[in-house]
């Protein structure tokens, strides 16, 4: 599978389909066995679609050291001139939402449009997630093994009927989660980078195209996240899902699909 060297690490990146470049980001943790394939292949009808595992994650280098947005905006431009990607539409989903941010502020010449999924701006003036949530977010990952971690971020991640009634597509989500489980050190890394990002009061200087997308129901980056970047990011457009939750890919790809490709054009 290929790799790349960027920065100071090796990347390990997917294209899929033809056309206009679209680059997807994960989020905390999380990498590219994730996106529902159903999903990818449905854009890659209409787009080149570039998946990567970012630094800490999948099956991209995992250094223990300091990780920052900043640093994961950067891995990601140097990555596109790599594969010699110019401009792109760029989706970013969670953590991976604050990446797009930060390219679109910092690499403006490198975003057509972006796309914020299940995101928020971080610092003071964004919404927290339940103390509850909060508490599973810091737990002691070394005590329990890969499958019981998945499985503590399952309920936090779909909504309950969705759990009960689709037992098939969590699991096969619970499976593909386990394909490459992330070390305690980098989901460390990763989790102090997004605890230390806030983009507030740069939002207005955002000029790309933008689109949020958010889960009503989402209960890790409660949706009033979205409504707070939709209100000071200009000209952005905001759509607020009926009865989803964090992971909104998954429960409905094929809307999400047609959602994200109507706005890209």
């Amino acid at each position: 599978m290929p790799k790349v060297k960027v920065n100071d690490i090796n990347i390990y990146y997917e294209i899929h389909g033809k056309g206009y470049p679209l680059l997807l980001i994960r989020g905390l943790s999380s990498d590219v066995y994730r996106w529902p394939p159903d999903f990818i292949r449905e854009l890659s009808k209409y787009f080149r679609i570039i998946l990567f595992d970012n630094r800490g994650a999948g099956r991209t280098d995992k250094p223990d050291i300091e990780y920052s947005i900043e640093m994961m905006a950067d891995d990601t431009t140097c990555l596109m001139k790599v594969l010699n990607i110019e401009k792109a539409h760029i989706l970013g989903y969670s953590m991976g939402g604050m990446v797009a941010q930060e390219i679109a502020l910092n690499y403006p010449e490198k975003a057509k449009k972006i796309i914020l999924c299940s995101t928020g701006c971080g610092g003071p003036n964004s919404i927290p997630a339940s103390e509850e949530v909060r508490t599973i977010l810091k737990i002691n990952r070394e005590r329990l093994s890969d499958e019981e971690l998945v499985r503590n971020w399952i309920i936090f991640y779909f909504i309950e009927s969705f759990i009960r009634n689709k037992p098939d597509v969590v699991d096969e989500y619970i499976r593909r989660s386990l394909l490459a489980p992330i070390p305690s050190h980098s989901y460390r890394r990763q989790l102090n980078a997004l605890n230390n990002f806030n983009s507030y009061k740069r939002l207005k200087n955002i000029r790309a195209p933008t689109l949020i997308l958010s889960g009503k129901e989402d209960i890790l980056v409660p949706h009033e996240n979205s409504v707070l970047l939709a209100e000071n990011i200009p000209g952005a457009k905001l759509a607020l899902l009926d009865n989803q939750g964090h992971g909104i890919f998954t429960p409905k790809p094929f809307l999400l699909a047609k959602i994200i490709i109507e706005f890209l054009g």
